[in-house]
């Protein structure tokens, strides 16, 4: 079915007003561009967006009327919008739009994502998940999706029990099964993305390896890994949380770090973990290490 996309930049803290506004309009999906023309494909847990300015598109049913919805953002932002467009999606469009940007990917030396359509020849060793990227949804597109998939393709995850947090599409948690974890735990504070990381698990075949939670509703845990690709300033202020469930001796992942915020992560994490070496894609950073005992207050 046809749509109607209309596109607009606005300021960071206008964000969640316009999100609401356009929500209570019929709005079917948000995504987001910054600054440098971006696609935010992985917000972090109870996260928007890190830039000033924001390009929004919105998608409506093909009926809806442009000038109504362009009144009404501008009603709610108190200004005129003099970058506001639109345009109507035809179906063809979107499968040619998915087809051109969404590819066979691969990550470390066994892990391929493989959308809907291909058929790619894998190694023998290869390990294919089967997903289509969805909204803001991790595809393995983004720098710190991709610095997870490698970090986890690296590890010897036989037989372990792990934790995904801000799971987002639950490509992670995915990921974690197919290379051998018994379990790995999928949470996100978003219920869509609780939703669809429970599709993506059953699409795999490894549903039973990757239970979906809502953030706050997981179990208590006590993991031998946990990847959290969420913001600085998340994983920061549930530094002690996300420490709390890895065992002694457990692997810690932390991905969603802009290089200038590595230390101030680092630091909230103390001494209660030795720290590797770490690795960046473009801008961002993941920061791996090992979770050791807590040093003694005496």
């Amino acid at each position: 079915m046809a749509q109607l996309q209309v596109e607009f930049e606005l300021e960071a803290p206008e964000l969640e007003y316009v999100e609401a506004l356009l929500q209570a309009r019929g709005c079917c999906a948000l995504t987001y561009k910054g600054d440098d023309e971006t696609p935010l494909l992985e917000p972090g847990v109870g996260e928007h967006p890190l830039w000033g300015r924001i390009k929004l598109s919105a998608l409506f049913d093909q009926n809806q009327s442009e000038s109504e919805i362009r009144r009404a953002v501008e009603a709610c932002l108190g200004r005129n919008l003099q970058d506001w467009c639109w345009e109507i999606l035809e179906d063809k469009t979107w499968e040619r739009e998915w087809l051109e940007h969404f590819q066979p990917m691969c990550f470390g030396s066994r892990l391929w994502i493989v959308p809907s359509g291909y058929e790619v020849d894998i190694p023998a060793t290869g390990l294919a998940i089967r997903l289509d990227p969805g909204l803001a949804f991790g595809s393995g597109t983004h720098e710190t999706t991709a610095l997870c998939l490698e970090w986890l393709d690296g590890e010897d995850l036989t037989g372990a029990c792990g934790i995904d947090y801000g799971a987002g599409s639950g490509v992670l948690a995915v990921a974690a099964a197919k290379l051998g974890a018994r379990e790995c735990l999928a949470v996100d504070n978003d219920p869509q993305a609780v939703r669809a990381s429970i599709a993506n698990a059953k699409r795999n075949g490894v549903c039973a390896a990757v239970p979906c939670y809502e953030a706050g509703r997981e179990p208590a845990y006590c993991a031998d890994f946990l990847l959290a690709n969420i913001l600085s300033s998340t994983l920061i202020s549930l530094s002690d949380q996300l420490l709390a469930s890895v065992r002694a001796g457990g692997r810690i992942a932390l991905a969603g770090i802009l290089e200038h915020q590595q230390h101030q992560v680092m630091d909230a994490f103390g001494q209660e973990v030795v720290w590797d070496q770490p690795r960046s894609r473009g801008d961002w950073v993941l920061l791996s290490g090992t979770r050791v005992e807590a040093p003694s207050s005496t």
